[in-house]
């Protein structure tokens, strides 16, 4: 996974009973766009984030 400093992070939710989230990569703290990154998430909290599989970048 590889993303910029103003990507959308998509996390899908893990049933159909919960939600996903989604933010935006703030800042990239690995090597070449990898992770760690740290998203500010639509909710309005910040926070550093090491993906799963669950979840992929939209590139603006």
């Amino acid at each position: 996974m590889r993303a910029s400093v103003g990507d959308r992070l998509i996390v899908e939710a893990p049933t159909d009973h919960s939600s996903g989230r989604a933010g935006v990569v703030v800042e990239v703290r690995g090597d070449d766009g990898q992770p760690p990154y740290v998203v500010q998430w639509d909710d309005g909290h910040e926070g550093l984030c090491y993906p799963g599989p669950d979840a992929h970048v939209k590139h603006d």
